[in-house]
């Protein structure tokens, strides 16, 4: 009778087949011993078209292996070639494989798709050697890395770690929990409107009232949640004998909050004016405790842990890149995910301890690349209309009279005047500016944290014209943002307009205003952005809808790249035309106020010309949400 597997035995059996399965899913080959090339030859498939991939069948071949006497794409022969005696083998690049298959999109240096190969490698078979040899396979991946918000001209471990600083840490399945609660609470809460309002009574025990209330709502909540844990929390225990968990719960909402802006949009500003009140002496004194605790973040987490060095690793790089499909073959994402993962889990093992687990550093990475995906989706965008604008406009004259940017106050609702070369840099610093503020986000909206929360710059309630605000001075964020704007007015060839920034003022009230204002950026230029890629995008589709499309587009402007022209050029002209209001301290040219016009311009959407084509492309409004055109 055979003898019953032990628990180690069955574990390491489960892992085996996750392993082979996920290969087996992204199109790699499984290992295989040394010695069995004979059984590997045996099992590639013969009905592979003339001139195609052995192994993957589906890509043209590129390299002839002459012991394998076999064609190859050039990531299986990578793959394939990559341990054993295979290694010896040599690969030869057939004669106009390069001419046949590489489009400027698909090429990628043969280095890499080896040393890409070389990385798909199980990370817990222990015949592939230590942390060190891990690292010496990966070597060199991160010089190939582009992440696209790195600073070429800092050493990028001293440019990370300086990120890091600012950078919240990704929330666990737990704290997901305490956030589900923290939101249900702020819901049904009427905070701001009890506490900013015009009444003779007394204001701080108004706000002493509506914070405990708020804490008995999560209290209740975390009860009903795990009667048990909700016991252990609050049976026999005063209210300020709390005071941690509730810091604990006020400190997810605004972590998770900075990590996704779209989300919170009513509970956020409740959370932030309580707390704000919350750190007034008075106000602290009668509640108890302090209801405010730092942001844990990436560097804050690694440092407490002693592991702040897995910064000032070149692994990093790769371990945290965003991954864009965008113009890429499957094999070539594919490749690009298994290098990420073996980043990752290298330096896992690598930097790991009794002190700092896997599982943190691994969170830590993670929060990284959320930082680096919402660069993508935030910034990006205004990379792409700075591109529109330099390569289909030219500085010094205009294509065209419908074409032209030159705008004139009193016309179209225009407020100010500039010729088409004046509007062209004027449109240009608006973006970049927009741009280097969006690529600081996380590290402005630590200091409008700050700002908000500090009890030595108390707020004042005013009515601002837009109804009570609370007018608060905001010296970290102003600091900050001028730094930013003369880092952008030194990038531009010229600067048009006014530099006044507001905050603290009836414009921009408070730091909260400025970080809420900012955010909106990636809000009006996605719709244009999507919409002129799927102008550029319907000569290279052949179904019906798409043809019918192009036909009425061409009907229209007479081609794809004329809407495209005409749609920018109608931005560019009334979204930057100091238009929003009626004086130039709330629009005009001034940083703010660049801003409110673009706010005008989609307004009035609907009007458009093009709003149909807008429709076409699957815009459904500038919120981002089905509540309409807003």
């Amino acid at each position: 009778m055979p003898a019953a597997p032990s628990l180690g035995d069955i574990l390491r059996a489960d892992s085996d087949d996750v392993l082979l399965n996920t290969t087996r899913s992204s199109g790699s080959i499984s290992n295989r011993d040394s010695d069995s090339d004979s059984d590997d030859a045996a099992a590639v498939d013969d009905t592979a078209s003339d001139g195609f991939c052995v192994e993957c069948k589906d890509q043209q071949a590129g390299v002839y292996c002459e012991q394998c006497q076999e064609d190859f794409c050039e990531v299986c022969g990578a793959m394939i070639h990559r341990t054993g005696r295979r290694r010896l083998h040599v690969l030869k690049p057939l004669a106009g494989a390069a001419d046949a298959t590489d489009s400027p999109q698909q090429q990628q240096p043969e280095a890499q798709l080896r040393q890409g190969a070389e990385d798909d490698v199980d990370v817990d078979d222990d015949d592939d050697g230590d942390s060190e040899n891990d690292k010496s396979e990966l070597s060199g991946m991160a010089a190939a890395t582009q992440l696209g918000a790195w600073d070429a001209n800092t050493p990028f471990d001293e440019w990370i770690k300086e990120r890091a600083k600012s950078i919240p840490l990704r929330l666990t399945l737990r704290e997901r929990k305490y956030l589900r609660l923290l939101e249900a609470a702020l819901n049904v809460s009427e905070y701001t409107d009890k506490i900013d309002v015009l009444m003779y009574t007394n204001k701080a025990k108004r706000i002493v009232t509506q914070i405990k209330e708020l804490c008995a709502i999560l209290s209740g909540l975390v009860l009903a949640t795990d009667y048990k844990a909700g016991q252990a929390l609050f049976e026999d225990r005063q209210f300020d004998q709390n005071g941690d968990f509730y810091q604990k719960i006020f400190e997810i909402g605004r972590r998770h909050k900075i990590m996704n802006p779209d989300k919170m949009r009513n509970e956020y500003g409740k959370l932030m004016y309580m707390l704000q009140d919350a750190q007034a002496p008075d106000i602290a004194s009668m509640l108890g405790f302090s209801a405010v605790a730092p942001i844990k973040t990436v560097y804050s987490v690694l440092e407490s842990l002693g592991a702040s060095c897995v910064l000032e690793d070149e692994m990093v790089a790769v371990a945290t890149r965003e991954i864009d499909a965008h113009g890429k073959t499957r094999s070539q994402v594919q490749l690009e995910i298994k290098q990420k993962e073996r980043a990752v889990e290298y330096l896992c093992k690598a930097y790991a301890s009794g002190t700092c687990p896997a599982e943190v550093l691994r969170q830590c990475l993670h929060s990284i690349g959320d930082n680096h995906a919402y660069l993508r989706f935030n910034r990006d965008p205004c990379d792409r209309m700075l591109g529109y604008l330099t390569t289909l406009f030219s500085a010094k004259r205009a294509e065209s009279d419908a074409l032209s940017l030159a705008i004139l106050r009193g016309r179209d609702g225009a407020r100010l005047t500039h010729s088409h070369e004046s509007q062209f840099y004027y449109v240009q610093q608006t973006l970049t500016l927009w741009r280097e503020i969006l690529h600081d986000m996380f590290a402005l909206w630590m200091h409008a944290d700050a700002d908000l929360l500090s009890s030595r710059t108390p707020y004042r309630l005013k009515d601002t014209g837009q109804g009570l605000n609370r007018m608060q001075p905001c010296p970290r964020v102003a600091k900050a943002v001028h730094a930013v704007l003369h880092r952008t007015q030194k990038a531009t060839a010229r600067w048009v307009g006014s530099s006044m920034v507001h905050l603290g003022d009836r414009n921009v009230p408070n730091a909260l205003v400025f970080i809420d204002k900012y955010n909106q950026v990636a809000s009006i230029l996605g719709p244009v952005v999507s919409a002129t890629a799927f102008l550029e995008s319907l000569q290279q589709q052949s179904n019906s809808r798409a043809e019918k499309t192009l036909r009425y587009v061409q009907s229209l402007y007479g081609s794809p790249e004329d809407a495209v022209k005409h749609i920018l050029a109608d931005f560019f002209r009334s979204a930057f035309d100091g238009s929003g209001a009626d004086n130039f301290f709330d629009a005009g040219s001034c940083i703010d106020g660049r801003l409110t016009s673009a706010w005008n311009w989609c307004s009035t959407i609907e009007s458009k010309p093009f709003f149909n084509i807008f429709l076409l492309s699957g815009f459904v409004g500038f919120n981002g949400g089905p509540e309409g055109f807003n």
